[in-house]
């Protein structure tokens, strides 16, 4: 049965536990109670932090209730941010019962009192620490938060807190900063076809000073971490793999056009 499946049966939230499964038990309401009659014990026992079913039912989770927290982050939730979310959703094609707990995924993590750190904490460990998984999940974090243009302090502030829980320093996140940055100035662009040189460095990661070498070596770097079929195998939902599509798409432009400038 796939991860979709598991929710919708009600025990997986329960076996996830934490306050990742109590945020999706709270969103996904009681059919979690009528899921739980006639599971087999076993079942519920099989799967651990690290299995790909459990991953890809914390990545959920995580992905739209901490959107949701930094959405609110500022003090409101804008159009943009909602239609940020929205995007994402669509990007997943989810079914109609998957955006909905989505949606509910999002208003419990604009709610107060949602406990980002640890939530965070518990993805990381679900996810067994698989960076690539990890960067994806704060890359999109990083979208949601530009989604109006700019980020606030606030904003800031959270999405530093969170880098840092899933351990990345301060510079990497810099980098994926940027990177995301690129991505939001190229869309709003009266001709966002093509990636400017600024920007194509900008989502390489690399400084216009890198060696011939070094640009390769981070496209290379960059196109393996965000191979579509390698998260999914590492417990990205399949619903997902889109938006791992999108982004080496947008790795392969920013290569290119650096290549062309540069007469590789």
């Amino acid at each position: 049965m796939s991860w979709w499946g598991k929710i919708v049966g009600g025990a997986f939230g329960f076996m996830l536990g934490g306050p990742l499964g109590a945020v999706l038990g709270a969103a996904m309401g009681h059919q979690f109670d009528q899921g739980l009659k006639g599971v087999d014990e076993a079942e519920l026992e099989g799967l651990n932090p690290g299995d790909q079913e459990r991953v890809q039912t914390a990545f959920f989770t995580a992905t739209f209730s901490v959107m949701g927290y930094i959405a609110k982050a500022d003090g409101r939730v804008t159009p943009d941010e909602i239609a940020a979310a929205e995007g994402v959703m669509n990007e997943m094609r989810l079914s109609a019962a998957q955006r909905k707990a989505a949606i509910a995924l999002f208003q419990e993590g604009k709610a107060e009192g949602f406990p980002l750190r640890d939530a965070v904490q518990q993805f990381r460990q679900e996810c067994h620490r698989r960076r690539n998984l990890m960067q994806m999940f704060l890359e999109i974090q990083l979208f949601a938060a530009y989604a109006d243009g700019e980020m606030h302090a606030n904003e800031q502030r959270a999405i530093r807190d969170i880098g840092a829980w899933l351990g990345f320093s301060q510079i990497e996140l810099a980098q994926l900063q940027a990177s995301v940055q690129a991505h939001h100035q190229r869309q709003r662009s009266v001709q966002p076809a093509k990636p400017s040189l600024d920007q194509s460095y900008a989502v390489l990661g690399v400084d216009k000073t890198a060696s011939d070498a070094e640009v390769k070596k981070a496209y290379r770097r960059l196109m393996s971490q965000h191979h579509p079929d390698k998260l999914v195998a590492k417990g990205l939902p399949e619903e997902m793999m889109k938006v791992a599509t999108e982004k080496t798409h947008e790795i392969r432009q920013a290569y290119e056009a650096v290549r062309d400038a540069r007469g590789l």
